[in-house]
This record gives C-alpha cells, structure tokens and sequence, in this order.
C-alpha cells in the first residue's frame, strides 16, 4: 500500500531567509486575495467564474506589471499553488464541505508550499534543505525521513518557522499485533472513557493558559496599534497561542498512539463537532438562551479537540491495520447495557447510571463506552449500521471483514 506522511522540523535559518520567507508568504497571500476578489467581482458582474489556467494567465500579467513586480521575486510554483488552494475552498463550498472562501489576514497562517519535488533536495546527513530562492537551509533533524519527498510547506508558528515534508512510499499491508475492540465515549469531565471502565483525563490546555493569554491580550489593547511595544505584545500573545496547541497536540498524538497500539478496532460516536460548538447567542431579533453555559460548553469541546483526535486516530489505525468504526451517538448513555431498557430516568445526574427497569448501576461514561462497543460489535459482525436504534442491513466492507477475522 502507498503510505503518505509529513515529517515537520523546525527550521534554524538565518535572518536575510527569515525576511525572504516573510515575503514569500506575503507574495501568496496577496496572490490569493487579489485572486479571490477578482472570481468575486466576476460573479457581482454576472460573469463566469476563471478556472485554474485562467488565474494562471492572471498571475503572469500580475507578475510582469509594474504595479506589482515585486511578485516576481518571489518563486512561481508557491503563487500556483495558492491558486490551486483557492479552487479548493471554491470545490469545497460548492460541495457543502466548508464555508465561503476568505481573504486571508496577515500575520495567521502565514505559509507556502513548493509542489514540485525537482525542485526540492534533501540532505539529511547534513541536516539541510534547499528550496529555490532561499538556498541551502539547516532544520532541527529530530527523525529520519521516510519515503520519496512529494512536496515542502514552509510555514511560521509563534514567531518560528517550520518546514513540513511530504512524502510518498511503498510499504506491505499491514497486519494490527493486537486482537481486541474497544468502545470510547468523549466528554469533558472524562475526555475518553473506555468501554474496559479505564478512563483518560483532559488536559484542558486552553483553561491551564487562559489566565495568561487573558493578560497578555489586555496589554495589547493598551499599546498604540503598530507600534513596537504593539508588535512586541502581539508576539507574546501568538508564542500563547503556539504554546497552548502545541501541547494539546502533543496529548492527543501521545493518547491516540496508545489506543491504536492496543487495540485492533476503535468504536467512537460519530459526532459533529461542528454543530455541537455552534453559538447559541442567535440575533437581536431572537436572541438565545443559556447563552453563556453554552459558551463555556463549546471552549470545552473545542479545548478537548474532540474532531483532531478522531482524526489522528483513523489515520494511526490505517498504518497500523486497523480500523475505526463511527456508530450513532443517540441514546448511548441512556440505554441500559443489561436489559436494554432506554429512558431519560436511568440517568439521574451527570456522572451516574441506573436503570429503573433491572437497578444496573454504573458511570454514565462507562455505559456509553459499552454501548458503543456494542453497536460497533454488530456493525463489525454483521454488517450492520445503527442508526437511531434501528439497524440497517448493509454489505461488510472488504477492511472490515478482515477486522474482523483477525478479532
């Protein structure tokens, strides 16, 4: 099978390539703003929107006028690639996976990428890279590439600059060394509780830091806009930032990494995260309720980085052999796992469990993880997909079944 990953490293450049890094990241984000305003106005004026090759033909006229020569000092093949970043977003819009493309802001996500691996070279013994117009580059070599590179991505974070490698490689299919299945329900007491009663705690690295960057930001309003002091509290504020992702992701790859050595198959809720951390303050017309309960509820979920975790987890089980089995969330701590009896009234409070028809009694969140193992189990078994307590007949995929044999 073809497996593709990226290995970051953070990049110890000098200072003229800091600047020059700066400004290629400005050259594409220009590119892609003056490219989105353009589809646009073309659209305001009743006009087709430009392809790809269109915007192409564009960036070669932007890149030869006076106006804007300085694009051409920065390489070709990171602006393209803004531009194929930007069909993307428009591709993803129209198909209902993301919002309306926006005009990227200065300063939050600055980044390029170079597509063309010829470009590209890699020494690994020497801890360098070379990328066109910026030369030979050391990186902190922390690991040893994998794989033939695809493509680089330079981007900053906190004030450092990064460098992401792509790369591609043939590897056999593997085969997961464990045998068991497991059910996990999310929460923010308890961020996972395993189906086996084990649970894991969150680190709630945005509370742990909140203070701080609360601080932090109050300093920043004070400071003229633009000004050195401005730019120097700004640069405190976005080391926070840096510093509270970097430990939550830190959390999830080391929590991830050990559910998917452990086990075989992973059952999760499949929930929507999006929906779930949508505000309910609503408009001035009909304003919401619970407005602010509903506000910390949301900065929980999205500290616990419910959706990065089930991502990290099903590309973590691919590589290993293993599978990830999204079931319906509906009434997973309502159902009693013994009789099977579903009633509101089982569950009393936040934490406790018991069933008014048989009097089983246990943690809301360990019967949740029993009941998604559950329903994992018989889509796993049987082919079935619960859906709101019903089961659907559906046929076993080919990944699934050889689950299955090796469970």
């Amino acid at each position: 099978m073809k497996r593709f990953q990226a290995f970051k490293y953070e990049l110890q450049s000098n200072g003229e390539q800091q600047r020059q890094m700066r400004r290629f990241a400005g050259s594409c984000r220009y590119v892609f703003n003056k490219a989105l305003a353009l589809q646009q106005a073309r659209y305001e004026h009743g006009e087709k929107k430009l392809g790809y090759a269109g915007l192409c033909k564009r960036l070669t006229e932007w890149r030869n006028s006076t106006e804007t020569a300085w694009l051409s000092d920065a390489p070709v093949h990171p602006l393209q690639q803004s531009l194929k970043d930007l069909e993307r977003a428009y591709a993803n819009f129209f198909a209902t996976r993301a919002e309306f493309p926006r005009f990227k802001k200065k300063g939050r996500h600055d980044r390029f990428r170079y597509p063309d691996p010829k470009q590209i070279k890699l020494d690994q013994a020497n801890s360098r890279l070379f990328l066109p117009k910026l030369g030979w580059i050391r990186y902190r070599n922390s690991r040893k590439v994998l794989g033939e590179v695809r493509n680089v991505t330079v981007s900053q974070s906190g004030g450092t600059w990064f460098v992401s490698i792509q790369t591609k490689r043939e590897i056999e299919q593997p085969v997961h060394p464990a045998t068991s299945m497991v059910g996990i329900d999310m929460g923010i007491t308890r961020f996972a509780t395993l189906s086996d009663g084990s649970h894991i705690e969150p680190l709630n690295s945005f509370r742990t830091h909140q203070q701080a960057l609360a601080k932090a930001q109050r300093a920043m309003s004070r400071k003229t806009k633009f000004s050195q002091n401005w730019g120097k509290a700004k640069a405190k504020v976005s080391q926070l930032h840096a510093r509270i992702g970097n430990a939550r992701r830190d959390f999830l790859h080391k929590t991830t990494t050990t559910i998917s050595k452990n086990h075989a198959m992973v059952c999760l809720e499949d929930l929507q995260v999006r929906n779930m951390s949508t505000s309910a303050a609503g408009s001035s017309d009909s304003p919401g309720r619970h407005v602010k309960a509903k506000s910390g509820l949301n900065t929980s979920i999205l500290d616990q980085g419910w959706f990065e975790f089930r991502r990290q987890l099903e590309y973590k089980q691919v590589w290993r052999g293993g599978e990830v089995l999204a079931v319906p969330p509906r009434n997973t701590s309502r159902t009693c796992p013994c009789c099977g009896h579903v009633s509101a009234d089982n569950r009393q409070t936040q934490a406790q469990f018991a069933c008014v028809e048989c009097g089983y009694a246990n943690h809301a969140d360990v019967v949740g993880a029993i009941n998604i193992l559950a329903r994992g189990h018989r889509v796993a078994a049987c082919g079935e997909s619960v859906h709101q307590g019903h089961s659907v007949k559906q046929e076993p995929t080919e990944a699934t079944m050889r689950e299955v044999t090796h469970v």
